[in-house]
């Protein structure tokens, strides 16, 4: 018998629209997934079996189902986007357990392609950390479990990267879709400001934050993309044989005193390596960070989460959080006029003018233990967090494309992986250049966790 665990979304779409097997067939394997394994992982919240089997039913029932590009392709969805029927918690317990009445868009995009949710994943209380852990469990790296999965969309990539799904929707403020795809082996597209809908939480984190899919090959991330972007975006990331290409090589870590370690820096320059065979013009050279990104990021970060902890009981809080949305409550009304923003993207927009694509580490370190962070001081989260994750939060400040790709293998035997940045609009740009280091350097899918895949 043919398992479909391990196998990719568009291999199951396919299947599913031939009618070759069944939507509960394949929702029916991954929840026996998800019950072997996450036990081990703490990818979900809630998993939503019962649910998912009839939503799989009504998926093998639609009269367009030879037309649906998700037909039956299970999919887990980040605890800060609702799901109808199901309370939205965040990762805090100060959040209401009440049932969402309507679906986020995102999620109703997918459904609506025939994709079946089986679960809402684990993140950091309101989202605001590079790992993963809280009141409802603690979301591990499948390549190494003592390891954090990374944050805040560390449970979707968990599940993703531990073959419980092909697919999760996660979404991104300062990095917290690439990290975790580093950190798993996955591909994480954070697309550019108003690409894919946003509404994630009281504001966006002011225009920062945004959704994006987190998957294992290019060709799953270009086929979810395309069905969470609009028609403009989706039709500038159809595949393409990429033109020659200007693409700056930076292993550079934009904040001042954060060294990137050798591992990630070898990544990033043997891709780069890759891409000149290629025929790219590929050369060394730093965007110019401004010495400020640093307090900058900070002061985001932090006003962030203030304006999403607002008419929650802080009591309920735990108390790094209480402390970020504390210090953030100081900047809002600073940070609300994007000046700064729009300073970093006239400061680094002629460098975009030059080079088409910009390619760095995209982590600094491996991730941290996978440990009880959210019972830990601030400011020790702050410190871990800034060390291993420098690279990501530039370009939630600019509201530019960026994405993280596998690349190589770390000497503790995990994935190694790059960063692509390019100028608004070139998602497709970015898939492509991905799919040409995916035919270099093909990477392992799924952890070997035992089972398909």
């Amino acid at each position: 018998m043919t398992s479909w665990v391990g196998r990719t979304a568009a291999e199951i779409a396919a299947a599913v629209r031939e009618k070759r097997v069944t939507p509960r067939e394949v929702v029916a394997e991954h929840l026996a997934r998800i019950e072997l394994l996450d036990a081990r992982v703490g990818a979900f919240r809630h998993v939503r079996a019962s649910a998912a089997l009839a939503e799989a039913d009504e998926v093998e029932s639609r009269a367009d189902l030879a037309d649906l590009p998700l037909a039956g392709v299970p999919v887990a969805v980040k605890d800060n986007l609702a799901v109808r029927g199901e309370s939205t918690r965040n990762g805090s317990a100060a959040s209401p357990d009440t049932p969402a009445p309507e679906d986020h868009v995102t999620v109703a995009r997918l459904r609506a392609a025939g994709a079946v949710v089986v679960g809402l994943t684990n993140v950091p209380e309101l989202c605001v950390f590079g790992t993963t852990e809280g009141v409802y469990g603690t979301a591990r790296n499948p390549w190494d479990t003592t390891r954090t999965a990374g944050g805040s969309s560390g449970g979707s990539a968990a599940a993703v990267a531990a073959g419980m799904v092909p697919l999760a929707l996660g979404n991104d403020g300062m990095g917290s879709l690439r990290i975790p795809a580093a950190n798993c082996g996955l591909i994480g597209l954070k697309p550019g400001h108003g690409v894919i809908p946003a509404g994630i939480g009281h504001g966006d984190w002011f225009g920062m934050s945004e959704n994006g899919p987190l998957a294992t090959t290019v060709e799953d991330a270009r086929l979810m993309f395309s069905v969470l972007a609009a028609t403009d975006a989706v039709r500038a990331a159809e595949p393409a044989p990429p033109s020659v290409l200007s693409v700056a090589v930076s292993v550079r870590s934009p904040l001042v005193g954060v060294a990137v370690t050798r591992p990630y820096v070898t990544a990033a320059r043997e891709a780069a390596g890759l891409l000149a065979g290629e025929g790219h013009r590929v050369r060394r050279a730093d965007p110019p960070y401004p010495v400020w990104l640093g307090t900058t990021s900070l002061a985001h970060w932090t006003a962030g989460t203030a304006v999403d902890a607002e008419g929650l009981d802080p009591r309920r809080l735990a108390p790094r959080t209480r402390v970020h949305a504390g210090l953030g409550r100081r900047f809002v009304d600073s940070v609300r006029t994007g000046v700064r923003r729009q300073q970093l993207r006239e400061r680094l927009a002629p460098f975009f003018e030059e080079h088409d694509v910009l390619l760095t580490p995209a982590l600094a370190r491996r991730g941290p233990a996978a440990a009880e962070w959210h019972k830990r001081g601030w400011l020790r989260n702050v410190l871990v967090n800034t060390n291993y994750s420098p690279l990501t939060p530039p370009w939630n400040l600019t509201g530019w494309p960026a994405m993280a790709v596998p690349f190589g293998v770390l000497p503790s035997g995990g994935p190694g992986a790059v960063q692509l940045v390019g100028r608004p609009g070139s998602e497709g740009v970015l898939l492509a250049l991905a799919g040409q280091l995916e035919g270099l350097r093909p990477w392992t899918r799924t952890a070997p966790l035992g089972g398909a895949g």
